[in-house]
């Protein structure tokens, strides 16, 4: 057993998938153009990523990002609702390996590959994380 083994990992399989809708609205385009930033792209797919697994582990543990490579292919107007997918793919001990896109309609938007890791959250967190916030206009 490696030394990122992590025993909750054994409960999550490769397949499992998650998804977060975004509205584009002035909040989170570029400033410079009214299309979906880039940064507010990859946030979705991390989100995608985390709703993916986090009801497979129990409630102590969550996920953090720390590996994205996101390729942003076109872009996404104000009042477009861009849907981010992410499917599992990989476990490796607490390691876990995402591959990750964003459509807006049909038109692919965004692809790449994201990597998580487990974590055990501290006694007083406030949350698990998935991506809650208001400021995003989740749908």
């Amino acid at each position: 057993m490696s030394d990122h083994s992590n025993p909750s990992a054994a409960t999550l399989t490769p397949g499992l998938t998650g998804r977060r809708d975004l509205l584009v609205c002035e909040h989170n385009v570029a400033p410079h153009v009214a299309k979906l930033s880039t940064p507010s792209m990859i946030r979705a797919m991390e989100q995608a990523s985390q709703r993916a697994i986090l009801d497979h582990l129990p409630p102590e543990q969550s996920t953090v990002g720390f590996e994205v490579n996101i390729r942003h292919v076109a872009g996404a107007d104000i009042g477009s609702t861009v849907v981010a997918v992410a499917e599992l793919e990989r476990i490796d001990g607490r390691w876990l390996y995402f591959k990750v896109s964003a459509f807006d309609g049909d038109r692919t938007i965004g692809v790449g590959t994201h990597r998580r890791a487990i974590i055990t959250l501290p006694p007083d967190a406030a949350n698990r994380g998935g991506g809650n916030d208001s400021h995003t206009h989740e749908l």
